[in-house]
């Protein structure tokens, strides 16, 4: 019966002119042609699917009972093979002794390549109570995934933020907690870990992002308080009490600021460098009385020059997005490496958007001001789209978005076209396609690069426990 049914064309099918009922949801989409395999499953209750992808340079079948698992290597060799053109996917399935042939779809294979290796912090979607956490690497092109840093090797403490650098692949950064903690700054094999909060200062360093040549790292430093809603369709939010601006020179381990960008009457937060270092952006709020007003909470979309060789800042703010005229809030900006675009999230108040269900990415142009709704990523109803940050060639752009069911952040991808348009986001392939249904965590802050790390988590226990590793920063100018 197998035979009969992988040899299909001997059987009467028909027709169904409705797409098949996949998970995940992989229909006209464009890819990368070094993606992993994009299996999926039917969620009627079927008793065998066959699926045939057809391009004009090969096609592969394959088949199963509900899943569908392509092999690694016959997949990855008709993507490569098929580069810049269409893949036509055709699904077929035996429901209830009926044999059905769905309406076929499409896979666009993108000649430009997304970079191999995404990190994420996997981690309860809880709203102050956590208890495993880890940083993980997952290989994009296959299915495989390393383990970076984890928290039963810390004493149970908290790590977050784990931000890299695309100029400098090897570089990156990320926040780990606790009484022998600090800032793990990653530069090649090299590690350190540094005491961002100096002798004076409120709060360590939390939120950044790096200076494309790798010796600065933009900061804010917050003190955050959550809270929770007695609204019944709210859960909880973040907010800031105190929050300013500052640059760590990683070459000196000192601290620039300007009063510029560290007002005692404004929250400065999200610092981005710009793709040719030149200018800073933030986002800037005044402040407000907390938590009474917290709905009046707006965050502006801003910038400021930054000057790489003198180490000194511009004299002035420039404001890009009014968040009075929107009558919203910005968040969580992030620059292409092009240069001509810059990515961030936008919501009703506040500056913590993933508690935020009707949080979305807009699109702000560089060379000409304007703003692009990003529909193509936007329409998932009520369900939070967030952090995000872009590929090396400024072709692809991932994101966290609870889109399934409100509660679990999964990372996203979507092809940016030439003309900075977004085309509709897939969810990163697994193994298993059943995966995302039985694995309740989230994949925070998901983050691409072009290498894989050079550490791995008894790296960074070996790093934690060694107290007199502890370096710390200093004011150049306070």
């Amino acid at each position: 019966m197998l035979i009969l049914f992988a040899c299909g064309e001997n059987e009467n099918y028909k027709q169904n002119n409705s797409f098949p009922d996949i998970y995940p949801d992989y229909i006209n989409i464009f890819i990368p042609y070094n993606i992993a395999p994009l299996n999926f499953m039917i969620r009627e209750n079927c008793d065998k699917i066959e699926v045939e992808i057809k391009g004009k340079y090969g096609e592969l079948r394959t088949n199963g009972k509900f899943k569908i698992s392509f092999p690694l290597k016959e997949f990855s060799d008709l993507l490569s093979q098929n580069k810049g053109d269409t893949l036509l996917v055709e699904v077929k399935a035996r429901i209830n002794g009926k044999l059905l042939k769905y309406k076929s779809f499409y896979w666009y294979v993108s000649s430009e390549a997304i970079d191999s290796y995404l990190t994420y912090r996997l981690i309860e979607p809880g709203y102050e109570v956590w208890s495993k956490i880890n940083i993980s690497q997952r290989n994009i092109s296959n299915f495989d995934e390393t383990i970076l840093a984890d928290n039963n090797l810390t004493e149970g403490s908290c790590m977050n933020c784990h931000v890299g650098s695309k100029q400098n692949p090897q570089k990156s950064f990320f926040h780990l907690r606790g009484p022998k903690g600090g800032t793990v700054i990653v530069d090649g094999e090299k590690l350190r870990k540094l005491n961002t909060k100096p002798d004076g200062a409120y709060a360590n360093a939390i939120y950044g992002n790096w200076h494309p040549s790798g010796r600065f790292i933009g900061f804010s430093t917050n003190v955050v308080l959550p809270a929770m809603h007695t609204i019944h369709d709210k859960r909880a939010m973040v907010y800031d009490t105190k929050s300013d601006l500052i640059v760590v020179d990683i070459s000196t381990d000192e601290i620039l600021t300007s009063p510029l960008i560290s007002r005692p009457d404004r929250f400065e937060t999200f610092p981005e460098f710009s793709s040719d270092g030149k200018k800073m952006f933030f986002c800037v709020a005044d402040s407000v009385t907390l938590p009474a007003n917290y709905q009046k909470l707006h965050y502006n979309l801003c910038s400021i020059d930054f000057n790489e060789k003198e180490r000194t800042f511009g004299s002035k703010i420039d404001t890009l997005v009014n968040s009075q005229k929107i009558s919203k809030t910005v968040s969580e900006p992030k620059a292409s490496p092009d240069g001509k675009y810059l990515v961030y999230t936008s919501f009703n108040y506040g500056t913590f958007p993933i508690w935020h269900p009707e949080a979305k990415l807009y699109c702000y142009n560089l060379l000409t001001g304007q703003i692009d709704t990003m529909p193509e990523l936007n329409n998932n109803l009520n369900y939070s789209n967030s952090y995000h940050s872009w590929s090396s060639n400024s072709r692809w752009l991932v994101f966290a978005s609870k889109r399934d069911n409100g509660m679990y952040g999964k990372p996203y991808f979507s092809y940016i076209d030439k003309n900075g348009k977004a085309n509709k986001p897939f969810v990163l392939p697994q193994e298993d396609p059943e995966f995302y249904d039985y694995t309740y965590k989230s994949f925070n802050i998901p983050e691409l690069f072009e290498q894989a790390r050079l550490f791995d988590a008894f790296d960074i226990e070996r790093l934690y426990k060694d107290e007199g590793s502890l370096e710390k920063l200093k004011y150049l100018e306070k």
